[in-house]
């Protein structure tokens, strides 16, 4: 455990760092990492963007 808050900040940056390089995926439209994977009409994999509402395939 974080002896201080800013050892506690630092370990959650780390964290969100690590998720942002992993995921890797941006709305095309607005650039936000905010995207849920929906499943589309036919079974397919389609992306839609939380931020601004943008879908894609």
């Amino acid at each position: 455990m974080p002896a201080s808050i800013r050892g506690e900040v630092h370990d959650l940056l780390a964290v969100a760092v690590t998720r942002r390089n992993a995921t890797l995926l941006d709305c095309p439209s607005c650039g936000s990492s905010h995207v849920a994977q929906v499943l589309g009409d036919n079974g397919g994999i389609s992306y839609v963007c939380t931020a601004c509402g943008h879908s894609w395939s």
